[in-house]
């Protein structure tokens, strides 16, 4: 059954110039001496390195990884060394140097490690496609895109029709025919691969009707085997460029790639017959494209047809193998005359998309006449097969108008070379259109570049920012918790502020003194006087009596010289010492001012008063320590009255009294001890208690005293000894009274019991003041140790 076929616009019929290379079968690889295999062989980013220079490598290795989707991987061709990794010229119009690697063979063509797939149809298709694209296969047509990305269409896309080009229109080239005519299983093969993959519908194989070989060996396949989709080959008309992938589609089902767009857009996919045996081997059985039927033609040549070679052969070593005349060589073209270009380097390798090598002579491919003129005749526009207008895009092109050019679908351009056949004017249109599109790529990269350092700066201001704001955001959380912790310092410092702390800790401290001393106290089987006072005694008395004695010492240390007044009063006493000598009494007066006799009198008076009388009017606390001892003056001549004396050692030192009242008391003791030296039936030291302001002025006194008396008679002293009750103080009074014609009591009568006791009371109290004093410095000393 016959399928309607359509036709696409333009075209041309150059000489197809094919049977020289279709004599002789497909010659098997042989290992050049080196290979030079550039890491860009194919469209995209370019592969990764694998190995370093000094690597030994095995036929099939990897040796560049792809780097990106649209990226393929590099392999060995053969079993060698890596002996370096750096920049070669490439096969390309620009003559441009990319990385390569360079690899010395050493002749064992030793293989590595092959992994096949065993049964494709129980495959998943990502390990199908995994598979391919590990293999490294990109499109053997020319165009060089990965196979992998090209069957790996967008998921909202349904391929239901896969075309296998196999029309090969351009002039010379004869790879694809001789691979149909001797590999047309693994042709068919390979579709039946790629159908499984893309799940298509149909396969169209389209090919030119002017190769009947080709076209009957893959219909022995096909009638010989069963296959799992539906195949059929296709004969269409020999016509140039019907080999290019939207006019073949165009030819086969009358559909048209929109522009810009690409087959997979209207559910078609077309493959190279060169890649689906790429496809078949890497599948079947784990081989990498590490090779590609390529085609040696042209008179320059001794010989002609077409050769398995492997990737990166030297292309001089191609011509060697193929007995090249030098002489006869005008140009060497890569590809076919139509859309080829000259190399000006036989060191270049064979790439991936070297399909045709030509050399030829130049009566084969005169060199191009002058360039003239545009005569705006039209042939070029009716030439094109894709509808465009070459007239109007060569003058955008050559002004540099390339958004003009643009717009008039400069990229639909597929540089089949039609137009430029058949001008007139010699004009290279094609070489124009390869410039300016170029250029427009190069500004694409760089607007690219520019977005992409854009979108990076914007993005780093924006994090910048953020990080600003961040940081703003913890200055204020910082503040915030500052202030707050700022205001309940303050709140917690004025509900405190109540309580003074140094008071605190001094009571505190007092309070485990007291303790202390009363642990000691009850720990005593008899507390002594001295304990039990203390006991008595608060902290805070103790502490008052000490800041007392440290005023009086200050006192006294300010005024060390006695003042005149004190002198005249020692003077008085010395006076009074001798009237009493002439008294002969025994005893003297207590030199009581009349104040302090009157007080003495009270007490009597009180203790001999009913309870009534003292209910009537409350004594004070001096009173009433007054008449304690008037008590004990009173029965100081009864055996019991020393007991009762130290019986009540506590009530004598009432802590009743005030401080003013108990240091009178101190010091009149102080000013009698320091007179009398000792008292009889006594043996008590002068107390250690007084201030030593007090102390200073006794001492002051009795020095005065004995000066005053360097000049008395005998008998004044033999009369001041006689009187060993009487202080200094008190003598001076008695002489003073006497020398204003006053009679001293101590001349009237003797030193009655009641004075005698007050003399001794005196004397205890000096003493247990002392000891008061030094309980004081210990507890003092004991709270600072605290």
């Amino acid at each position: 059954m016959s399928r309607q076929l359509f036709d696409f616009h333009g075209g041309i019929h150059p000489p197809e110039n094919k049977t020289q290379s279709t004599q002789t079968a497909i010659e098997p690889c042989f290992i050049p001496g080196k290979l030079v295999l550039p890491l860009q062989q194919h469209i995209g980013q370019q592969s990764k390195p694998l190995v370093l220079p000094g690597d030994r490598v095995l036929k099939g290795q990897m040796i560049a990884a792809s780097d990106g989707y649209v990226s393929a991987a590099l392999h060995a061709p053969t079993s060698g060394t890596v002996t370096a990794i750096t920049a070669h010229a490439l096969p390309h119009p620009s003559g441009l140097t990319e990385t390569c690697m360079i690899i010395d063979p050493d002749g064992k063509d030793e293989w590595g490690e092959r992994h096949a797939i065993a049964d494709y149809r129980q495959a998943d298709k990502e390990i199908l496609l995994q598979q391919i694209r590990d293999a490294g296969i990109t499109g053997l047509g020319g165009a060089g895109f990965p196979t992998a990305v090209k069957l790996n269409p967008s998921e909202d896309l349904r391929i239901d029709t896969l075309i296998l080009n196999a029309a090969e229109c351009e002039p010379y080239i004869t790879a694809d025919d001789m691979l149909m005519r001797e590999r047309a299983n693994e042709v068919v093969a390979g579709l039946q691969i790629i159908a499984h993959i893309l799940q298509a519908e149909q396969c169209l194989i389209g090919i030119e009707d002017n190769k009947p070989e080709a076209i009957k060996a893959l219909q022995d396949v096909l009638d010989a085997e069963q296959q799992e989709i539906p195949v059929r080959v296709v004969r269409i008309p020999t016509k140039y460029p019907s080999g290019g992938e939207k006019q073949l589609i165009q030819i086969l089902t009358g559909k048209e790639v929109p522009n810009g767009g690409i087959p997979a857009d209207i559910g078609i996919v077309c493959q190279n017959v060169g890649t689906a045996v790429a496809v078949y081997r890497a599948v079947d059985h784990g081989e990498p494209l590490i090779s590609r039927i390529t085609t040696l033609t042209g008179e320059a040549l001794d010989r002609q047809g077409n050769i398995e070679v492997l990737l990166g052969t030297p292309i001089k070593e191609l011509l060697s193998h193929f007995e090249v005349d030098p002489a006869q060589l005008h140009r060497l073209v890569m590809g076919g005359p139509m859309m080829g270009f000259t190399l000006t380097d036989t060191d270049l390798p064979v790439v991936k998309a070297t399909n045709c090598i030509l050399a030829a002579t130049r009566k084969e491919l005169p060199d191009p006449a002058p360039e003239q003129a545009c005569i705006r005749c039209g042939m070029c526009a009716e030439a094109c097969p894709a509808s465009l207008l070459p007239q109007q895009l060569y003058w955008f092109s050559k002004s540099r108008e390339f958004d003009k050019a643009l717009s008039h679908n400069l990229l639909d351009c597929i540089e089949c070379g039609a137009c430029s056949y058949v001008c007139p004017s010699n004009i290279p249109l094609v070489q124009y259109y390869r410039f300016a599109k170029g250029e427009i790529r190069h500004e694409e990269h760089e607007r690219t570049a520019s977005d992409h350092a854009r979108q990076r700066f914007e993005a780093r201001q924006a994090r910048l920012e953020q990080e600003e704001a961040e940081k703003e955001a913890k200055r204020k959380a910082r503040a915030e918790a500052a202030a707050t912790a700022k205001k309940a310092k303050q709140t917690t410092k004025d509900d405190s502020a109540e309580v003074d702390p140094k008071a605190a800790v001094i009571q505190a401290a007092l309070e485990r003194a007291q303790a202390r001393k009363a642990q000691k106290a009850a720990q005593t089987d008899k507390p002594s006087t001295d304990e039990t006072k203390s006991a008595a005694m608060s902290a805070v008395e103790r502490a008052k009596a000490k800041k007392a004695q440290q005023a009086d010492a200050k006192e006294g240390a300010e005024k060390p010289v006695l003042s005149a007044v004190e002198r005249a009063k020692a003077r008085q006493a010395a006076q009074n010492q001798a009237a009493q000598k002439e008294n002969n009494s025994n005893a003297a007066s207590d030199g009581l001012s009349a104040l302090e006799r009157a007080k003495a009198k009270r007490s009597l008076n009180n203790e001999t008063a009913s309870p009534d009388e003292k209910a009537d009017k409350p004594l004070s606390a001096l009173e009433r320590a007054k008449a304690k001892r008037a008590q004990q003056v009173a029965t100081d001549d009864s055996p019991e009255a020393p007991e009762s004396v130290e019986a009540e050692p506590q009530a004598t030192t009432s802590t009743g009294l005030s401080a003013l009242e108990r240091a009178k008391a101190k010091r009149a003791a102080a000013e009698s001890d320091a007179a009398s030296g000792t008292e009889a039936g006594d043996q008590a030291q002068p107390s250690t208690g007084l201030s030593a302001l007090e102390r200073a002025k006794a001492k002051r006194a009795q020095a005065a005293e004995q000066a005053a008396n360097q000049d008395e008679p005998d008998d004044k002293d033999s009369a001041q000894q006689k009187a060993p009750g009487t202080s200094v103080l008190e003598r001076a009074k008695a002489k003073r009274a006497a020398q204003q014609g006053e009679p001293s009591e101590a001349a009237e009568k003797p030193m009655t019991a009641l004075e005698r006791a007050k003399a001794k009371r005196a004397q205890q109290a000096s003493e247990q003041a002392e000891a008061a004093s030094e309980e004081a410095q210990q507890a003092t000393d004991e709270e600072k140790g605290d």
